[in-house]
């Protein structure tokens, strides 16, 4: 640029000129092309950076969107167990405290949920489903989380009924008589309610729920059913499996009974 800069300001004649302009043509259009294509070249990279950070900017926006959907499901989830807590009326019962259930462990029959210290929770208070059926008890309190050992941990062991009302047909004789025993933890999420009477008649079907004589637990929570009945003509008792009412894999929000 500077060489046509310096012609034009020298005296030379026009027969002059065109010559150097004709000479120095391809050179121009060399430096011209080369020119255009380093402008094209920043041109396409600063449009990137604007694409990528309109990108940045949608996925933050997307993220965003995405995190309050999850919010909003998980509100109506929360509102749909406090409905099903409130029709059949746990809150007349009991005092209660709505936790999340943030770890599981099936080997060791526990979970995790995300109430501790900070919210007042204490050991041994009872956990339970919206369907007032018994998960465990607080086992650990830390400040921000604490651990429940479910009841089919072998440390749990507690005294229990069987609801005779809720006896499906042919299940069981004597409906109007008490069956009492004890339910005690076998791990592996397996439960045996032992030191039942053996006189007393019980059959698969049967509801087992907490009895007043727990101590442990309030009364009239849903341990689960019994599957199946062992007796021996030797022994002064006989026992029956249950089958838990939860299903641990479905345990997500659940309620603390910190007042009975």
């Amino acid at each position: 640029m500077s060489f046509f800069l310096a012609l034009n300001l020298t005296p030379f004649g026009k027969e002059v000129k065109n010559f150097f302009y004709l000479i120095s043509s391809p050179i121009q259009k060399v430096f011209w092309g080369t020119g255009e294509r380093i402008s094209d070249f920043f041109e396409v990279i600063f449009r990137n950076k604007d694409l990528k950070r309109e990108n940045e900017e949608l996925k933050l926006k997307i993220q965003t969107l995405e995190a309050e959907n999850v919010a909003i499901i998980e509100l109506k989830k929360e509102n749909e167990i406090l409905r099903e807590a409130l029709e059949i009326g746990l809150e007349k019962e009991f005092k209660l405290m709505l936790a999340q259930v943030t770890g599981k462990d099936i080997a060791e029959d526990f979970i995790l949920i995300d109430k501790g210290a900070k919210d007042g929770v204490l050991e041994d208070l009872p956990v339970i489903t919206q369907q007032k059926v018994l998960i465990g008890k607080v086992s650990q309190v830390y400040r921000n989380f604490s651990k429940v050992l479910l009841i089919s941990n072998p440390r749990n062991s507690f005294d229990a009924k069987i609801l005779t009302q809720y006896r499906t047909e042919g299940s069981g004789a004597g409906s109007d008589s008490q069956v009492f025993g004890i339910v005690r933890g076998k791990g592996n999420l397996r439960i045996l309610f032992d030191l039942i009477p053996k006189e007393k008649e019980i059959g698969e079907g049967d509801l087992v729920v907490t009895s007043a004589l727990s101590g442990v637990f309030p009364p009239g929570l849903v341990v689960g059913e019994i599957n199946q009945v062992k007796k021996s003509d030797p022994e002064p008792f006989q026992a029956a499996q249950i089958q838990p009412a939860f299903n641990i894999r479905d345990l997500e929000k659940l309620f603390i009974i910190t007042e009975w």
